[in-house]
């Protein structure tokens, strides 16, 4: 999920380190390196997949039956806390907005309906504001976080919610996109993003996988591999509370907001 440019060596040096605690242990068919062509929310996790980093909110949609949950990153960020990750409203430097109250009728860059960082989570919080009401001018998809700020930072949208962990490694590797950005709001929270599997991966290298993640955060000799990714440490990614992400969908309907508009 996060693989801005810039950041491929780290995401590299984490499956170099994971994938040889993986055949350290005697688990067969490991891929060499990452696929790195693959988009941020695919239409499917197939069959194939060994090893991935998904957003929660699909996994309750459109990926349900298609994964097995393996652990969840707890990382060193603004936004984030504990195991959990926020998002954050931005809009341009110029711009008088100061609440958010103040974006209603602007534009907004949304980088897909399936996410829960740049959709479930402000959706939840807009509803709170909308009255019953579409809240904006208008919504245009872009693909993508780091498209998003973009069309934010050039004037082609007004706001977006990113991920502050997107946010965070823009910062690190890609500051221009966030230079001309400001912070508005920060959105409710939620469970990080977890590191799934297939559905179709079986029970024993299910197991073998969640304790290659486990030893990668407890070996003081991975510190340097976690900490540059943001990384604090790995733990169990429990599925009730991935489940939850749904109750902010049924909150913002009650609230007679179920779709950002």
């Amino acid at each position: 999920m996060y693989n801005a440019p810039g950041m491929r060596a780290a995401n590299t040096a984490f499956w170099t380190a994971l994938s040889e605690l993986l055949c350290e242990a005697g688990l067969d068919g490991v891929p060499e390196s990452l696929s790195f062509e693959r988009p941020p929310v695919p239409d499917v996790i197939g069959d194939e997949v060994l090893f991935t980093q998904v957003c929660g909110y699909p996994l309750q949609t459109v990926y349900q039956g298609q994964y097995r949950l393996l652990a969840r990153p707890c990382y060193d960020a603004a936004g984030c806390t504990g195991s959990t990750h926020s998002a954050f409203l931005v809009a341009r430097k110029s711009s008088p907005a100061r609440r958010v109250a103040d974006l209603r009728g602007q534009r907004f860059a949304l980088n897909s309906l399936h996410s829960n960082s740049g959709m479930n989570l402000p959706r939840r919080m807009l509803a709170e504001v909308a009255g019953g009401k579409p809240f904006f001018g208008e919504v245009i998809e872009t693909g993508g976080h780091g498209a998003s700020m973009r069309l934010v930072a050039e004037g082609g949208a007004d706001c977006a919610s990113i991920d502050c962990l997107t946010y965070a490694f823009s910062q690190d590797h890609q500051p221009e996109l966030v230079e001309e950005l400001r912070v508005i709001a920060q959105t409710p929270s939620s469970p990080t993003l977890p590191f799934v599997t297939s559905a179709r991966t079986d029970d024993a290298t299910v197991a073998v996988l969640q304790r290659c993640l486990y030893r990668l955060s407890a070996e003081p000799r991975f510190a340097s591999v976690l900490s540059g990714l943001r990384i604090a440490r790995i733990e169990p990614a429990p599925r009730a509370e991935y489940s939850a992400l749904l109750d902010h969908a049924r909150r913002a309907a009650e609230l007679g907001y179920p779709v950002l508009v």
